[in-house]
């Protein structure tokens, strides 16, 4: 009768011994009954009873590979992720094995219940693979999440003696808590070769990028803990937090010169009767309080490094949708790669830590309702189990080896907006290309210019049509005979009325369901920009795809919000004298619009590329694109008859807003950083290499 010890521990470092009397089938278990009802979740395939015997001549993993990027493919071999034509990576888990040396002493690391649980997710989830010969991906049954119970000589043995290690290569390891004392590194000082980590606490330096993933620090002292309910828009008692235990005698007394500046600042730390006791933190007088719940209290909680820089605090904050003040110079947020944490978190240098309550207080409440609503939104699809950030971490590896199917931006980070209308059935996930483009130019009566864009835009090779609405009630169009050649239909529609909403509206005339909308003075557009901007938005027909892009602020000084044109990273509007828009879009503003809102615009003459954007952003929940790097959309002759160059311009852009967000009760607009670029175009190669050569420039 063959006898084989287990053992299993927790993160927490709680540990449990299992003894398995294999012919027997019989489990022996101490007080680890829960350690046993994990492994019995794992497929069959990896509960081996097989043994390996490593000696002193073993030859050790290779150091680890500071290289490696997803882009040299030296390190990943992509070509084991095609197989069957899906995509979707394969992932192996090797059979969970004891390790000896030649001695008979285990060297195997304990395997905690997190790890287990990291397994039982894998093994259970659409990535899994039980072929390793088809596999993109191989994970090691070797717990490696807490680097106190590693001992790296043997690891690293261990790991070379994988049957499919090949130098590390689409191999990936999990851990959370690198370095050991004294020095703490931020990341697994393992000999890992060219294996990914998925690690928490990764700096700057340490991560290499488009390779590691980025996890957070998982708290297990949280599991079973429910908080009640609380509603975003609920005022809290504090304005800031600090519950860490061990802080830097520096970091405290800063924090001791913010109290005294502010009352609403509390801090927390161990209660001395009971400093092992989690669930509860004292204040300065010694009183007691519940943790996590006294978190639900405060509008912003400090996540401050420690040891390590990766801190499971932040795990604490997010469950008790408390907005992260993250104070920790390098720090790689969890998933940094795909979530946007500039709308859940705030992060403030540490050398800043005193001023933080200036930074705090510019924090407008609608900002703060955003991002609480934000922080709960990522805690409940990423990060409230082990098993969210298991499939977090793979769907990262995923999208970057299968990119054309990998989750937008708006997938990762937008919350589900229950009153927008998300992507109607009819328009297509992709249109499609043969139908090409109607462009729709508004005009009252600068012939020059108009032909100018006609020229231009009759070169682009998707034009369908060309629709010109003559705005100009007391002068008639040209005759068609003087119209320039462009080898496409050109239609002239003479409104009744001089309404700048006469541009969308959905004449019979238009036949395909792309919309190109042009004013008669963008004369600066070519023909490859424009290709390329109907490229781009018939892989997003919801949207609006554009050039020239705005942003709308809040303003604290005056409660309100205003209109910026200045050139910034961030867009939130792209201006509809160039921009793509489906046909629906053009039904809706004419006859949905809320409110009098384009009974305004037309009265106001002015804004309704602003109403546009407000009406497609809150029907879709999506922002608007802009195209290529361009941002200068001036018409040299036409500077002194342009709207937007009087100077009252911007304060009734700013109006316009205002009003608009009165009308829709909310501000659906969405500030974004993105831009689409054609493939190359920075690249200095020669134009026959590019599909689109002829770009403007800033």
């Amino acid at each position: 009768m063959g006898k084989r010890k287990w053992s299993f521990c927790s993160m927490a470092g709680i540990c449990f011994v299992a003894f398995i009397f294999v012919n027997l089938g019989i489990w022996w278990l101490g007080p680890s009954w829960r350690a046993a009802s994990y492994t019995r979740d794992l497929p069959p395939e990896l509960l081996s009873h097989e043994s390996v015997m490593l000696t002193s001549d073993s030859t050790p993993a290779n150091p680890r590979d500071s290289n490696c990027t997803f882009h040299n493919f030296t390190c990943l071999e992509v070509y084991h992720c095609g197989y069957d034509d899906k995509s979707v990576i394969s992932v192996y888990i090797y059979p969970i094995q004891q390790y000896y040396d030649e001695h008979g002493v285990d060297i195997t690391p304990p395997m905690t219940r997190e790890f287990q649980e990291i397994l039982r997710t894998i093994s259970q989830s659409l990535f899994y693979s039980k072929d390793p010969e088809r596999a993109c991906l191989f994970i090691p049954s070797v717990d490696l999440l807490n680097h106190n119970w590693i001992r790296p000589a043997q690891v690293s043995k261990i790991l070379a003696s994988l049957k499919w290690w090949n130098s590390g290569k689409n191999h990936l390891l999990f851990n959370m808590l690198p370095g050991t004392a004294p020095d703490f590194v931020n990341y697994l000082v393992v000999n890992t070769d060219k294996a990914m980590v998925a690690g928490g606490g990764f700096s700057s330096i340490t991560y290499r990028r488009t390779f590691d993933v980025s996890i957070p620090v998982y708290n297990p002292l949280l599991e079973g803990v429910e908080l009640p309910a609380k509603s975003h828009l609920e005022d809290r008692k504090w304005l800031l937090i600090s519950s860490q235990f061990g802080l830097n005698v520096v970091y405290k007394a800063e924090l001791q010169s913010v109290v005294a500046k502010d009352n609403k600042v509390f801090l927390l730390d161990r209660c001395k009767g009971t400093p092992l006791n989690y669930s509860l933190r004292c204040d300065q007088l010694g009183q007691e309080h519940l943790y996590p719940n006294i978190l639900q209290d405060a509008t912003f909680c400090l996540v401050i490094r420690g040891n390590r820089l990766g801190q499971p605090t932040l795990m604490d904050v997010m469950m008790a949708g408390c907005i992260p003040v993250i104070v920790a110079d390098g720090y790689l947020m969890p998933f940094h790669e795909v979530l946007d944490w500039t709308r859940a978190s705030i992060h403030l240098k540490e050398q800043h830590l005193p001023d933080v309550l200036d930074v705090l207080n510019k924090y407008s409440p609608e900002r703060i309702q955003d991002m609480r609503r934000q922080i709960y939104y990522y805690w409940q699809r990423y990060f409230k189990s082990l098993s969210d950030m298991t499939l977090a971490t793979l769907q990262i590896v995923n999208d970057r080896i299968f990119p054309f199917h990998a989750r937008s931006y708006d997938q990762w980070n937008e919350l589900l907006n229950r009153k927008a209308v998300k992507n109607p059935l009819f328009l297509p996930l992709r249109a499609p290309k043969s139908l090409g483009f109607t462009a729709v130019i508004l005009t009252y009566d600068r012939v020059d210019s108009l032909f100018q864009v006609v020229r231009q835009v009759g070169k682009v090779p998707s034009l369908s049509k060309i629709i010109v609405v003559w705005n100009n009630q007391e002068v008639a169009p040209p005759p068609m005979s003087q119209w320039p050649n462009t080898g496409k239909p050109i239609k002239v529609i003479t409104t009744k009325f001089n309404r700048l909403s006469n541009r969308f509206f959905p004449y019979d005339e238009i036949e395909t369901e792309c919309i190109l909308a042009l004013d008669d003075d963008i004369v600066m557009l070519t023909p490859d920009e424009m290709e390329f901007g109907y490229e781009v938005w018939r892989e997003h027909p919801d949207r609006l795809v554009g050039y020239p892009s705005r942003l709308h602020l809040w303003q604290n000084s005056t409660q309100s919000y205003s209109y910026e044109s200045e050139w910034m990273n961030a867009i939130s509007m792209v201006l509809t004298g160039a921009a793509f828009h489906h046909k629906y879009f053009s039904f809706m503003y004419t006859y949905s619009m809320p409110g009098n809102l384009k009974q305004w615009v037309d009265k106001h003459i002015n804004c309704e590329d602003i109403a546009m954007n407000f009406l497609v952003t809150n029907v879709t929940g999506k922002a608007p694109i802009k195209v290529v790097p361009r941002k200068k959309f001036k018409c040299p002759e036409c500077v002194k008859e342009m709207l937007s160059a009087d100077m009252s311009h911007m304060v009734e852009r700013s109006e316009c807003i205002n009003h608009f967000v009165e009308l829709y009760g909310a501000m659906p607009l969405k500030p974004v950083e993105f831009r689409c670029d054609p493939v190359l175009y920075k690249d200095k190669l020669p134009g026959v290499l590019k599909k689109f050569k002829d770009l403007g420039v800033l």
